[in-house]
């Protein structure tokens, strides 16, 4: 069964990096080299969103011509 949730810890190194769990790269097939966009609100918090998600946004509402 393919879990669809998970909550996993990261602490942030000297530099400001993190490292995203195994688990959570596995569910999002985060792979080495791959763009992810970090989302920010001062109330709500910060998230990470692979970067080919607004590359297809962006195929939407920019659709290639011929």
């Amino acid at each position: 069964m393919k879990k669809n949730k998970f909550i996993g810890i990261s602490k942030v190194g000297e530099k400001g990096q993190i490292v995203i769990p195994k688990e959570a790269r596995d569910m999002f097939g985060i792979l080495p080299g791959d763009s992810v966009i970090v989302l920010c609100d001062k109330a709500k918090g910060i998230a990470l969103v692979k970067a080919d998600v607004f590359e297809d946004l962006t195929d939407k509402v920019f659709p290639k011509g011929d």
